[in-house]
Parts: structure tokens; C-alpha cells; sequence
């Protein structure tokens, strides 16, 4: 079984997450981390730091790697979607 483990500090990861986790096959899973770090820009409100982790696991290296590379482009895209939604809110007070 060949794996791989994504890590990505973002803000507000708990969105991210819910938005990627949809996409997730039976061979993956998506949770957040939190941990108390002051040296790390990404934080949430209470200054801890959060961490979109998934883990994927896949019999093929190619199909790893093609799950990976799904995976990313959904990251990507949900980080982009969070940022221009609270764009858009914080320019509506």
C-alpha cells in the first residue's frame, strides 16, 4: 500500500476542510490540528495554529499520485473560495 500525508497551515482550515472532505474516497481522510505555537503566522482567533491534514492511501504509486494531485487542486481551490468570501463579507460592514 503506497501512502502519502498532506499537512497545510492555512486560516481558517476548518472551512477547507469541510469543503475538501466531500471529495474524499474511501482510501482518505481529512481532519484539522490545532496546536498552541506564537512563532506561526497561521492562526485562528485563540493563536492556535491550524493544520488541514489528510492522509491518502492507494494500492498504485500512479494512483496515489493522481489522487494527490486531485487533492492539491481542491485545497487550492477551497483556500481561494474562504479568501474572496471574506473579502467580500469584511467589504459589505
Amino acid at each position: 500500500m503506497k501512502r502519502a500525508e498532506i499537512r497545510t497551515e492555512l486560516d481558517q482550515a476548518a472551512l477547507v476542510a469541510a469543503a475538501v472532505a466531500p471529495d474524499n474516497t474511501s482510501e482518505m481522510t481529512t481532519t484539522v490540528e490545532r496546536s498552541s505555537d506564537s512563532n506561526q503566522s497561521e492562526t485562528d482567533d485563540s493563536g492556535e495554529r491550524e493544520t488541514v491534514v489528510t492522509r491518502i492511501e492507494r494500492e498504485t504509486t500512479g494512483g496515489l499520485q493522481s489522487t494527490v494531485d486531485d487533492y492539491v487542486v481542491n485545497v487550492d481551490v477551497a483556500t481561494k473560495v474562504v479568501r474572496h468570501a471574506n473579502d467580500f463579507t469584511n467589504t459589505q460592514s
